[in-house]
């Protein structure tokens, strides 16, 4: 066999590298945070913004657009919605986000985003990749239930990181 032949197979070898999901750098004394308490974490931080968003209801003038006596189907993409419920969470909780890395329910719970090193998460980073992406495919219906579904599910895994913690880099400790 020519030595061409033989480097030309290896490109289509399966890779051989042994992947992970993640590694804590050594000395860090991170604790991964439980899948109860983030679990309890996303509902309080949900109540809250569900509170917020219905007050937001009552108040605006907008709101008819959004009924289904308007006429709305169920399968149009759900822009202005998406963007106040978003906006209301960038408020209601961007100052704990940047400050601390916890939402209100993550504080509650003792719990706390974080790099995988241990460094602070830059605020951009956590509204844009970890919160903003998962909102951006709820306006497309059916899509966001997905996105939803796959995210959840993913906490299973050994390092209990859910979609949103892969795109972001980030992980949740105990705080």
């Amino acid at each position: 066999m020519r030595q061409e032949d033989t480097l030309q197979d290896a490109r289509y070898a399966p890779p051989q590298a042994q992947v992970e999901d993640i590694e804590f750098p050594a000395g860090a004394d991170l604790v991964l945070a439980g899948r109860g308490r983030r679990l309890g974490a996303a509902m309080i931080d949900g109540l809250i913004l569900l509170a917020l968003y219905w007050l937001a209801l009552m108040a605006a003038t907008w709101a008819h657009w959004y009924t289904p006596e308007a006429g709305r189907s169920l399968w149009q993409p759900m822009v202005l919605p998406t963007l106040a419920i978003f906006a209301l969470f960038c408020i209601s909780q961007g100052f704990l986000l940047a400050s601390r890395g916890q939402t209100i329910g993550k504080l509650a719970l003792g719990i706390r985003i974080t790099r995988p090193d241990g460094g602070r998460v830059p605020l951009l980073r956590m509204l844009g990749l970890r919160y903003g992406v998962g909102h951006a495919f709820t306006i497309i219906p059916m899509l966001g239930q997905i996105f939803a579904i796959v995210d959840s599910l993913m906490i299973f895994r050994h390092s209990r990181r859910c979609l949103h913690d892969v795109m972001a880099d980030t992980i949740v400790v105990k705080a």
